[in-house]
């Protein structure tokens, strides 16, 4: 496979990587070992980003997995923010009295190489609940009156099709105590052609108001598709948030942060 070719596709294996020049085709073998554990997945959108053989390039380092992921201290844990203590039915987190998380999905279209829940998501795990354990957890939101706010998460709640969040959508509508639903992605960012006007009118539930929290963290990442995605949500009426994670190597200095957050309200 040439490496344009290998471009234009999810990049999901070591062959693919090293098409791309990503990684060193010596270390295939050990990184395909590696994604059969962690979830890799590098969209089109995020390749393009990427300076072929650039060790420090700060989007690389986000999403080009590391042998280093392999290390583990005997003190780490697979669930490192305690979401099991606090899971009343699978899918539910309710750690805070008026609010609760939904992980609808366990996929995302790319795997951050610094994700929490890395564990919890990719390879070998079911891709999202299923239609009983869905109906369980909006059971529970129903059932708990003092919910007022749902964050949905994952996974990428934003890889399901338009068709599936409407339904979603027009179930959470029946839930008169919920009045805010939340919603935390980078689909924007990694998978801008999938935000379209079917989509974004999926994203309506009577009587809510509901809100999208963007995840990036480089302003390189919003590119001129990732803005016109955020643009379709924003012009619907649906207020966008941001949310970042500080990394070293990709945005642990002033300069990098200021023109991140002054590109989040450009």
């Amino acid at each position: 496979m040439s490496g344009l070719a290998a471009k234009q596709r999810t990049l999901r294996s070591g062959g693919d990587l090293a098409a791309a020049e990503f990684i060193a085709q010596s270390d295939v073998a050990a990184i395909d070992a590696l994604s059969a554990r962690y979830g890799v997945a590098l969209t089109p959108d995020v390749v393009a980003l990427i300076a072929p053989g650039v060790a420090d390039d700060p989007i690389a380092r986000q999403f080009v997995p590391s042998l280093a992921e392999l290390d583990a201290a005997p003190n780490e844990r697979a669930d490192p923010i305690g979401d099991a203590a606090h899971s009343p039915v699978e899918g539910i987190v309710h750690r805070y009295p008026d609010r609760a998380l939904l992980k609808l999905v366990h996929i995302c279209p790319v795997y951050c190489r610094f994700c929490f829940r890395r564990e919890m998501v990719g390879p070998g795990k079911a891709q999202a609940l299923g239609k009983a354990a869905l109906a369980r957890a909006l059971a529970y939101v129903g059932a708990h009156p003092e919910i007022w706010e749902l964050i949905i998460t994952g996974g990428d709640p934003f890889s399901i099709s338009a068709a599936r969040m409407r339904g979603l959508m027009t179930a959470l509508g029946r839930i008169p105590h919920l009045k805010i639903i939340r919603f935390h992605t980078r689909v924007p960012v990694v998978d801008a052609a999938h935000i379209d006007a079917e989509f974004v009118d999926a994203l309506r539930a009577s009587g809510k108001t509901v809100y999208v929290a963007l995840h990036a963290n480089h302003a390189r990442e919003l590119t001129p598709h990732a803005r016109a995605a955020c643009a379709r949500i924003i012009d619907a009426g649906i207020p966008m948030l941001s949310q970042s994670v500080l990394l070293k190597g990709v945005n642990n200095h002033v300069e990098t942060l200021d023109a991140l957050f002054r590109a989040f309200v450009e």
